[in-house]
């Protein structure tokens, strides 16, 4: 698994990912809270399988 996510991808990622599971917690559930698991973990591992089959890369270059 190369990382498909980039710096800013993963920090938005991480934050939106918290924000949900902080409204799942608090009682504030909606479906798309639980949403935010994966997109912690996606911003935690860096690597997003959808990019992935789609070709998409937003770490920068080297």
């Amino acid at each position: 698994m190369t990382n498909n996510v980039g710096q800013l991808d993963r920090v938005i990622r991480i934050v939106l990912g918290l924000v949900l599971l902080v409204m799942a917690a608090t009682g504030m559930y909606t479906p798309w809270t639980w949403l935010g698991l994966v997109v912690l973990l996606t911003g935690l591992i860096g690597w997003c399988p959808p990019y992935a089959l789609l070709g998409i890369n937003t770490c920068k270059r080297r």
